[in-house]
């Protein structure tokens, strides 16, 4: 059995009731190890030290773990932690919770000078987006631009569409979703209800209701039983009532040996907050809070697969069940949209009655609003509507309710029920039903945006397994290196390409990986010198007019800045940057010449008698001069960690891409050589697909100076 590494929805639900009971601790550090798990470290006043880990990579896990089982803090923290921690340390945890019944938690912090919500998404891909108050992103590990949802800094954050929650369904809604089904009894529960396929067969095995039977042949008593055990689990699942198990799969040694703990005696395979009769076949562990359990059991996960690993071999993954899982799915949202169609055309049949039945309707209201201007309560009116029912008026015989708090009045009227707002006319009500009926219709079209980019998941499921099978078995191999990767001749890349502050601007990193920006216009020049020169950067600049502003960066924007022992070749680097990306390429030169100087020799404030154009500066103090820099850059595509175009001095770009192309100033325009580029890219990968995706023409182009420019050598 393939060991669970994603928590489900209902793992969510218990978790997120535990966790609340930590609201109201201090945090002291955040920290981000390999760019997936995020560890909190906070203080809470009954318990003390808390460590919250977050993962949501490979495994997607939550929960609070053993203090003595925590990696230790990484060296130089990313900009992801040193941003978080300057927004929500020493801030209070106020709320956690679980957004609707999806794979989503959302933690609430509260400092006095700024709220930070982090949500974590523990679906799909996995993200962690950092929210300001507003509820806009500010920075999330992962940018997602889907036509049905963006995640994305400056945006505001768009949840997932909502989805029905299962705990929350009274037995009529329970009864209607079922009979809307034309499979079985499990696929139903698992789709109709949005518990999956797993809780699906749980419910069942638990109701004592034959997983297979078509729905067509299922009635209440089966109904009843499931929703009794579904409502049993919601109780559960609020109270914080659990009875949390790891499950495992023994080796055969482990069955006899009872003197050592279950999960050293196998492989862990599942974790639940409560018994699960699915898992019945294997030997469970119970601990004291499902925190406990998740602790041990994802620990224990990252053991085995790291014994696992050692051992050489490849264990499968389980694709036919990632498979089958994107096809409910689909399933599911070929069924909402189903329903949305149906919804909205019940809402446009509601409106239509209204004006066929006018006169009806136009007194049902007036009278309502006659009452109230004469200061009658609710109930009285209620009260009246009946007595006229009585007396058989057809107006107040088609009253079925009345609702004062929410200001409307039910009719049925040619056997459909309308709730209308009671202080407005029928044309209003009409065309607010009107308009009801277009908003479900555009949920109809997120939805069938949604299957698209759920069949492309499963596509890219099949092309994995496809990849998986044609790879032959490694040899283990483990004093020896893995041999490097041919990217060139691979026929599927992988696409990585997170989104970074600096993007905007011209940049690249040393061959010793410090990160270089420049301005692309007078705009830039002034932001660079205004925001982001720090006191330990080094400044560059041509000496010819019309260069980039070029700043050679001791740290990131949120990161504290300390002195850097500076290598000549970052230095050289940097000049020569500043060299190619200036009018001396325009100009058709072959080399030019670069002068650096620190922060606090640069002013934006003229000498007495002159004047700063935009993006202008003046400087002070002596200058360290770089004769005849060459102008030569190189374009790239990298692979490895992050997929994207690279360009810059050739001496740094060069060993970090996969292949490169070098230019110099010459005949061909900016936009043409860039397509030369491309084109020649587009040769040299297997998979074109990939080069167009991460380096079109566009792209390249942002690489290449101003002005003409020559492939060299291609």
């Amino acid at each position: 059995m393939e060991p669970k590494r994603e928590l489900s929805s209902v793992d969510l639900a218990a978790l997120a009731t535990e966790l609340s009971r930590y609201e109201g601790a201090k945090l002291d550090k955040a920290y981000l190890y390999d760019e997936d798990m995020l560890r909190l470290k906070l203080r809470d006043f009954d318990r003390g030290r808390v460590e919250l880990l977050i993962e949501v990579g490979e495994n997607k896990q939550a929960h609070v773990a053993d203090p003595e089982r925590v990696p230790d803090a990484p060296g130089r923290p990313p900009e992801f932690a040193m941003m978080l921690r300057n927004r929500i340390e020493s801030a209070d945890l106020v709320s956690v919770s679980q957004y609707e019944f999806d794979r989503i938690l959302v933690f609430e912090f509260e400092r006095p000078d700024q709220n930070t919500t982090l949500v974590v998404e523990l679906f799909g891909d996995g993200n962690v987006a950092v929210l300001d108050g507003n509820g806009e992103v500010v920075r999330s590990l992962e940018t997602v631009r889907l036509k049905s949802r963006t995640v994305a800094p400056g945006s505001p954050y768009e949840f997932p569409q909502s989805r029905l929650n299962p705990l929350e369904v009274d037995y009529e809604t329970f009864e209607a979703r079922m009979e809307q089904s034309d499979t079985d009894v499990v696929r139903t529960v698992a789709t109709q209800l949005n518990l999956g396929g797993f809780w699906g067969e749980e419910l069942c095995q638990r109701a004592g209701v034959e997983k297979a039977m078509d729905i067509a042949d299922a009635g209440e008593d089966e109904y009843r039983a499931i929703h009794r055990e579904l409502m049993d689990l919601a109780d559960a699942l609020r109270s914080g009532q659990f009875d949390p198990r790891v499950y495992a799969e023994l080796d055969e040694d482990g069955e006899d040996d009872e003197n050592r703990p279950l999960t050293e005696r196998g492989r862990v395979v599942d974790v639940s907050p409560v018994v699960l009769e699915e898992r019945a076949e294997l030997h469970s562990r119970a601990f004291d809070s499902f925190n406990a359990a998740l602790s041990e059991y994802f620990y224990r996960l990252t053991e085995q697969e790291q014994r696992e690993e050692e051992g050489g071999g490849r264990e499968r993954p389980d694709f036919e069940a990632e498979i089958e899982k994107e096809k409910r799915i689909i399933e599911q949202q070929e069924q909402a949209i189903e329903g949305f169609e149906e919804e909205a055309q019940a809402l446009r049949r509601k409106a239509e009655i209204c004006y066929a039945r006018y006169d009806l309707i136009d007194e049902v209201l007036s009278t309502i609003q006659q009452a109230r201007e004469e200061d009658r309560p609710w109930d009285e009116i209620e009260e009246t509507l009946a007595e006229g029912a009585e007396q058989g008026i057809p107006a107040a015989e088609a009253v079925v309710g009345v609702d004062g708090s929410e200001g409307t009045v039910t009719v049925e009227v040619d056997d459909e029920r309308i709730t209308l707002d009671a202080t407005t006319g029928v044309e209003k009500n009409a065309d607010r039903l009107y308009q009801e009926a277009k908003r479900v219709e555009g949920k109809k079209e997120g939805a069938r945006e949604a299957i698209e980019d759920t069949r492309e998941r499963l596509e890219a499921v099949k092309r994995r397994r496809e990849e998986w099978e044609e790879e032959p078995e490694p040899e283990p191999e483990p004093d020896e290196e893995a041999e490097d990767i041919d990217w060139l001749n691979r026929e599927n890349v992988p696409v990585r390409q997170p989104e970074h502050w600096y993007e905007e601007f011209r940049w690249f990193h040393t061959s010793d990986g410090y990160l270089v920006i420049g301005g692309r216009n007078a705009d830039q020049n002034e932001a660079l010198v205004k925001k982001y020169l720090n006191k330990h950067d080094r400044f560059f600049h041509t000496q010819a007019h019309g260069g980039p502003v070029t700043i050679l960066k001791a740290s990131g924007p949120s990161e504290p800045s300390s002195p850097v022992d500076w290598p000549e070749s970052s230095i050289e680097e940097a000049a020569q940057f500043a060299v190619a990306y200036s009018s001396v390429w325009k100009d058709g030169r072959g080399a030019g010449d670069a002068y650096m100087v620190e922060p606090d020799q640069v002013s934006k404030t003229p000498e007495s008698g002159e004047y700063l154009e935009k993006g202008g500066f003046a400087i002070r103090g002596d200058r360290e001069y770089f004769r005849d820099l060459p102008s030569r850059v190189a374009v790239g595509i990298t692979c490895e960690d992050e997929t994207r175009v690279i360009g810059g001095p050739p001496s740094a770009i060069e060993p970090d891409a996969e292949t490169t192309i070098t230019l110099e100033p010459g005949k061909f325009a900016q936009n043409d050589a860039a397509v030369k580029c491309y084109r020649e890219f587009k040769n040299r990968f297997a998979d074109d697909s990939f080069v167009r995706k991460v380096a079109s023409a566009d792209r390249i182009q942002e690489f290449l100076p101003p002005g003409g420019s020559d492939l060299v050598d291609v």
